[in-house]
């Protein structure tokens, strides 16, 4: 059964002012004049698995090599490593999961793969969002994923492991094991074993949330959210049952969204993660999944939704924070599917441009673009060179919360890879044999018209190192007053201390 230890989530009391770290340079020209601006917003958006070379790719792939991706038209630009912790200790760990790159940019601790907003200790740590609710500030969590995975989960949840989303509690999701085998022993901090969908329903800390996960939530949650004054889009479900269906749940659709306009509201619009687009868009016209809004139109709607409040508020001086995640650029990399990695890289950018737009019209909006980590050894190879198949079946559908989120190869293949082009480091004796044609390849906008995507001709060659996270630095991108803070070699620790201090003017109390 499902367990409520507790009701609330106790927000952390406000930091106080420290020493400022080092101060950050500029190693890009500054296009936007910061003089004389204050910060009364900030948008956090981020590109789950998205390297760089994930943005080099789907520029090259939709604008051609002489093109740019909205998020590289902003003026400041940086790297961010992104290593986690072992558990326990201090001792780094090379490749981070979501979990743990999330804590270290909403609290500024570096934590344990699998963490949400606790310490490597599985002490509880204050988040920028409960930080930026306390003091006034209008607050927002958008996703791709469900609501309750790991990246927007570490802004306003904390747990000792990841998948303790709900519904049901259960000891494997919520409690690590120990050396033995055996699990831990349950805190004294419930909350860190409460799941996070009923830690989201009931502790307020976004006004705004929209995303996924809708088979997370149960009717007592819905009630929770409504007697505190939330918009909830769609139903959670009928409290008669004993578990909720897709049947006896209804998620929200665009439609909703754009009538949405509540100063809190909560839009689920998938049961498990939104749609991939480049899926979405050949379903047929009456499937439910063409209901979903896409990452641009929940931005924009967020953004909407906080700024009225922020006008509403402004003689309190406060503005909004708001975070925005691309989930599925990550999710797609896992499966080495580079045509739809690719597409929501370029939704991503979509989503990106809203917030520009807003930043630019609006004057006292920092916008930062970045990623939590890089997935699977993204690569642009050379033209006419070898690697090994991009998938013999279609890619794995890591995503069994939406089986809409499938895909075909991008190319034919004749069965699995060659073992005569894998003889040593430089290309095997059979590269050249069309048969063992492997890459994924992707025309660009500089081909000529008749080359498809997945022939040889396609300028675009990709390939994968690997199935999971790499220990690479992620780009980061900024655009506003303080913007010029974000364009340095950086931790992502440091995140957090820079948006706190463009929110709050000050530097954070040391966890």
């Amino acid at each position: 059964m499902r367990r409520r230890p507790v009701k609330t989530l106790t927000v952390l009391a406000l930091a106080g002012a420290m020493a400022a770290g080092s101060a950050a340079t500029a190693n890009s020209a500054p296009q936007n004049d910061e003089r004389g601006k204050d910060i009364r917003n900030v948008i956090y958006l981020l590109g789950d698995g998205m390297g760089r070379t994930h943005v080099t790719a789907a520029r090259d792939r939709y604008y051609g090599p002489g093109g740019k991706l909205t998020m590289e038209t902003l003026p400041y630009t940086g790297a961010v490593a992104t290593y986690a912790v072992e558990k326990g200790t201090a001792k780094p760990s090379l490749v981070t999961d979501s979990a743990s790159s999330a804590t270290a940019w909403s609290t500024g601790v570096k934590t344990y793969n699998a963490a949400i907003g606790v310490d490597s200790y599985e002490k509880k740590v204050a988040t920028l969002m409960e930080q930026a609710k306390a003091a006034g500030f209008a607050t927002g969590n958008v996703s791709t994923a469900e609501i309750t995975d790991a990246t927007p989960a570490a802004q306003f949840s904390h747990a000792l492991l990841r998948g303790c989303q709900g519904p049901v509690y259960s000891d494997a999701a919520c409690l690590p094991k120990k050396e033995d085998g055996t699990y831990e022993a349950a805190p004294a901090d419930k909350t860190l074993i409460t799941p996070i969908a009923e830690q989201i329903a009931r502790n307020g800390t976004a006004d705004v949330v929209f995303g996924g996960g809708l088979a997370r939530f149960e009717p007592d949650d819905q009630k929770a959210l409504q007697a505190q004054g939330y918009q909830v889009l769609g139903n959670f479900g009928d409290a008669a049952l004993p578990a909720q269906t897709a049947a006896s749940q209804k998620v929200a659709t665009k439609a909703d969204l754009d009538k949405a306009n509540g100063k809190k509201v909560i839009g689920l619009f998938n049961r498990g993660n939104l749609t991939v687009e480049q899926a979405k868009a050949g379903l047929p016209a009456d499937a439910p999944q063409k209901q979903e809004p896409t990452l641009a139109d929940m931005a924009r709607k967020s953004i909407a939704l906080l700024s009225d409040r922020k006008q509403q508020e402004r003689g309190k001086g406060k503005g909004f924070f708001l975070q925005i995640e691309g989930a599925q650029i990550d999710k797609r990399s896992h499966a080495n599917d580079a045509a739809q990695t690719l597409g929501e890289v370029k939704a991503f950018d979509d989503a990106v441009k809203a917030a520009y737009d807003f930043a630019k019209k609006d004057g006292h909006t920092l916008v930062i673009v970045t990623a939590d980590h890089e997935c699977a050894g993204f690569n642009i190879i050379e033209h006419g060179t070898y690697t090994n198949s991009e998938a013999v079946a279609p890619p794995a559908n890591t995503d069994a919360g939406n089986p809409a989120n499938n895909s075909t190869p991008s190319r034919a293949t004749s069965g699995a890879k060659d073992t005569t082009r894998s003889t040593g480091i430089v290309n095997g004796a059979g590269s050249g044999d069309a048969k063992n044609f492997a890459p994924a390849t992707f025309r660009t906008p500089d081909d000529a018209p008749d080359v498809k995507d997945g022939s040889p001709e396609a300028s675009l060659w990709l390939t994968y190192l690997s199935g999971n996270h790499t220990g690479a630095d992620v780009p980061i991108f900024a655009y506003g007053p303080n913007g010029s803070a974000f364009a340095a070699s950086q931790n992502n620790t440091e995140l957090y201390t820079k948006m706190y201090r463009s929110l709050f003017g000050r530097s954070p109390q040391h966890h």
